[in-house]
């Protein structure tokens, strides 16, 4: 018998005007995790998605998210994320949440957007469920409903507030907030384990200042120039 770990399945949105936010997504995870994470970006062209983009998606991965189910053949344990954010803590510990009874879980936000515009100057709508599903662990045997032809074909709303669910509010598992801490959106919060620039990142020029921004670019330096006694400790002192 092998003794071998199982590796966790992450899979992250690919847009190319974020790669720098996807590549130090991924530095930040593989940094803190103490077991083996298996990282997939979801690159649009290399999925089977066939909807045209509509006026109001922000991303090219606002609904190929949804094909993290099919691409793990419908079976085990898979986190799905944006890549607009910043790991902080193992990644293992969000998929150590139960998902006993549920299909899903997702940090339950509750909140209205205090902004009008976003990164890139992109509207900011507000509908029920927003943010849900930008972090979700899935359980993917559960989740057959999530076919290509289904992705393709549901409306955004179908799709965002997991209307393919039946109403039973129990099939999705409720996260801690600190797995998706919305900067500029919720109070600083120093314990985040996840953080995500949901209004835009440091990357962009507007935001360069934002909560956790200095945390962010000393990330990007350690992926780039390896210096665990530098930039990175300092901005980690500082908690900002």
């Amino acid at each position: 018998m092998s003794n071998a770990l199982p590796m966790l399945r992450v899979f992250i949105g690919y847009d190319p005007n974020e790669t720098v936010a996807l590549h130090v997504l991924s530095h930040s995870i593989w940094r803190h995790a103490k077991t083996p994470v298996g990282i997939t970006p979801l690159v649009l062209t290399q999925l089977p998605m066939t909807r045209e983009r509509n006026p109001l998606q922000t991303t090219e991965f606002s609904f190929s998210r949804f094909l993290v189910p099919w691409l793990c053949a419908y079976r085990g344990k898979a986190v799905f994320m944006d890549c607009d954010m910043l790991c902080r803590a193992d990644v293992g510990e969000l998929a150590d949440y139960p998902l006993a009874g549920t299909h899903l879980s997702v940090v339950q936000h509750d909140y209205t957007p205090k902004a009008k515009t976003k990164f890139l100057d992109q509207p900011q709508t507000a509908y029920g469920k927003k943010n849900w599903s930008s972090v979700m662990v899935f359980d993917c045997e559960r989740c057959s409903q999530l076919t290509p032809d289904y992705v393709n074909e549901a409306s955004g709303m179908d799709l965002h507030q997991f209307k393919w669910l039946d109403s039973r509010g129990s099939q999705i598992g409720s996260l801690p907030a600190g797995w998706n801490h919305l900067v500029g959106e919720y109070p600083e919060n120093p314990e985040a384990k996840l953080v995500h620039f949901t209004l835009g990142g440091p990357w962009f020029w507007k935001y360069r200042e934002c909560e956790y921004a200095a945390q962010w670019r000393a990330e990007k330096n350690l992926m780039l120039h390896h210096n665990p006694m530098g930039e990175y400790a300092l901005a980690e002192s500082s908690g900002t």
